[in-house]
């Protein structure tokens, strides 16, 4: 097929389009600077210069596509500027799936996220929960948004198919996540918050289950690609015992985090912090659980997530590697 995808520079669009040139099929990648993305064209995938915040770039590499991947999205937490939260997650999707019922394509597969779910209160739930509520941060708001509109083209004919991820790990990484797994590593992580727990899933899983949606998934239906739930304590003791690294003994109860939380939202105008420790850094990691089953994924995708010990062995000798630290297992 001809597969148009945007976001093939991010962290699950890159490990996505590999997967979609490994097994034959033509990509068009949607990039805003072609020659950043020298080791995408290596795989014989099409660069096309664009912007999902920009319509008419996208109109030429989208036409005569048979599917068409909106991966792209905006992700940070905790910085000041979140202006582009709702240019490239809200109107982005817009664009993409507009010139998707346009061009008369196919089908389509929409990367939404669990966090548009927010904090489940440590229940596991599954594509029939609506959240009622206030998100925990912009990206989270901006991705309901986003999600809202993806769902308002389905229920208009378009023929779409929506995936959402949980936490999503793995080597090539450029979020929070990552970082925290670093800081880690080096022996620099002071604590650890007790409850938070997500539904820790690997990049390449991921990629796959997009692959995987867009090959049976139904038109109209949204999946959790998401993987098994942990805490972050059970993860970072996981951790411990595969490289050897002492995970945080300071725990830290989400009520001490939420009032740490409050009085950031004060400091948070005036002093630079690291994005972890603003308000909404902190907000996000107070005993927050953003969970969910996989179950429709595996029944009607065929789809899997490995375990997180697996996955966190090749993440760990990945960072560590990049570290100058010698893996000893």
């Amino acid at each position: 097929m001809i597969a148009f995808v945007t976001g093939a520079t991010g962290f699950v669009g890159g490990v996505l389009v590999r997967q979609l040139a490994e097994a034959g099929h033509q990509v068009r990648a949607l990039v805003r600077t072609p020659s950043k993305a020298g080791d995408l064209a290596a795989f014989g995938i099409e660069l096309h210069p664009g912007d999902v915040t920009d319509k008419e770039t996208m109109r030429r590499p989208m036409t005569g596509a048979d599917a068409v991947f909106h991966v792209a999205g905006w992700y940070k937490i905790g910085v000041r500027d979140k202006r582009d939260a709702f240019r490239v997650n809200v109107d982005g999707t817009r664009h993409v799936l507009e010139l998707m019922r346009d061009l008369g394509v196919a089908k389509g597969v929409y990367t939404s996220t669990l966090a548009v779910n927010s904090d489940t209160g440590g229940r596991v739930v599954d594509e029939s929960y609506t959240f009622h509520g206030r998100h925990l941060s912009v990206y989270d708001q901006s991705k309901a948004e986003a999600h809202r509109i993806a769902q308002q083209f389905m229920a208009g004919g378009l023929p779409l198919v929506i995936v959402q991820p949980g936490l999503v790990y793995g080597p090539g990484d450029t979020s929070g996540v990552r970082t925290m797994f670093i800081e880690y590593l080096k022996r620099k992580m002071p604590i650890v918050p007790t409850k938070t727990a997500f539904a820790w899933a690997h990049v390449e899983d991921i990629a796959r289950g997009h692959v995987l949606a867009m090959e049976k998934g139904r038109t109209g239906r949204n999946y959790f690609v998401c993987g098994p739930v942990h805490t972050l304590e059970e993860a970072l003791r996981l951790s411990e015992s595969i490289c050897g690294v002492p995970a945080p003994r300071f725990r830290v109860s989400p009520s001490v985090l939420k009032a740490t939380s409050a009085l950031m939202r004060l400091v948070d105008p005036f002093v630079a912090v690291p994005p972890a420790y603003t308000s909404e850094g902190l907000r996000i990691i107070a005993g927050v659980t953003y969970l969910g089953t996989n179950a429709r994924a595996r029944q009607e995708l065929g789809w899997s997530a490995r375990p997180l010990r697996d996955g966190l062995t090749e993440l760990l000798r990945h960072e560590m590697t990049l570290l100058g630290i010698a893996p000893r297992f």
